[in-house]
Formats: C-alpha cells, structure tokens, sequence
C-alpha cells in the first residue's frame, strides 16, 4: 500500500502550526513489525517533551477526525534531532557552512575513487542542486549533486571546534550500512 505523505503534510500542517511549531518532516516506515507513522516538529527555542505530548494530542485528534491511513499504525512525535535530516529546501539554507553526510542514489565520482557515501561542507543550494565542499590533504574542491539524486544529506555533529573547509574526505561506508540496518 501506497501512502500519499504530502497529502498528509498538508492535512497536518494546519494543526501543527496551530500549535505553533514546524512541521519539519514526516515519514511512514515499518520497524521491528510495527508501522509507524512519525512526525518531526521544531520550533526556534527547541522542542521538549511537553511539545511532543501536546502536538501528539492535536495531531491524533485530527487523524481520528480524516484518517488517511487505512491500516493500524503507531503516531510518533519527536524533534528531528542534532543529526537532522535536511528536507526542505529552507532546511539547507539554513545549514549552510556546516558539515553534513551525504548518501547518493548513484555514486559520484571525487578524489580518485566513486562513491555514494561521504562527508563534506554544505555550500549551496541552488533550485535542484545542492553545492558541498570536500577537502582531502591534498586538494579542496566543490559538487554540485543533483537533489534527486540524494538518499539523505544530515547534519553532523562535530565536538571539536573546527574550521568548516578542514573537513577531510571521508568515507562512512560503515555509518551508511549501519544505518540501513537499524
């Protein structure tokens, strides 16, 4: 069964701002048997449990009013974390020169070899394309990746202080396949 997730956006984003917070993102996914269907909210000074709770409230009397998921599922709330996704195209926009992990549909080509998981320094965004930076030792150089062509592009966070262009080519094969696996 299909799940038409942008009309459900647009059914929930009426209450959502009601509740004065975004709705940042949504997805409909099966883990460990349970389908789940689970909302990210943000608000500038942060979500909090109580956020969650609240929104949780608004959005379950909505969807018990027009429910468009015909099978039984979990709702779940929460904020989109430390690690977010970028969806939106204001959620690049606002990221821009912090550091992100990319996973492509098709490998690019960068350094000497292909590939589809990697980290680097969001640039850009320009109408269908995001712009990263990616430095290795020896050279720094800029990709322009078709927005289509993007798996995830999430925000990662670094404990250190760093300067945002000193951020090495790195390979996260075993962070991609660990999460696909979770």
């Amino acid at each position: 069964m299909t799940i038409d997730l942008e009309a459900i956006k647009r059914q929930l984003e009426p209450v959502t701002d009601a509740q004065k917070v975004e709705l940042y993102d949504l997805e409909f996914l099966v883990e460990h048997g349970r389908k789940i269907l689970r909302l990210y909210i943000e608000q500038e000074e942060g979500i909090s449990l109580n956020d969650c709770e609240r929104v949780s409230r608004a959005v379950e009397m909505e969807l018990d009013r027009n429910d468009p998921i015909p099978e039984a599922y979990v709702l779940e709330v929460s904020s989109p974390g430390i690690e977010r996704k970028l969806v939106k195209t204001a959620h690049f926009e606002k990221n821009i020169g912090k550091p992100v992990a990319v996973r492509l549909k098709k490998p690019v080509f960068i350094g000497n070899t292909n590939q589809k998981n990697f980290r680097a320094v969001l640039k850009a965004i320009e109408e269908d394309m995001v712009v990263i930076t990616i430095s290795d030792k020896n050279k720094t150089e800029d990709l322009r990746l078709s927005r289509e062509n993007l798996v995830h592009c999430r925000l990662v966070y670094i404990e250190r202080l760093i300067q945002p262009d000193a951020i090495a080519l790195t390979n996260i094969e075993d962070d991609a396949k660990a999460e696909s696996d979770a």
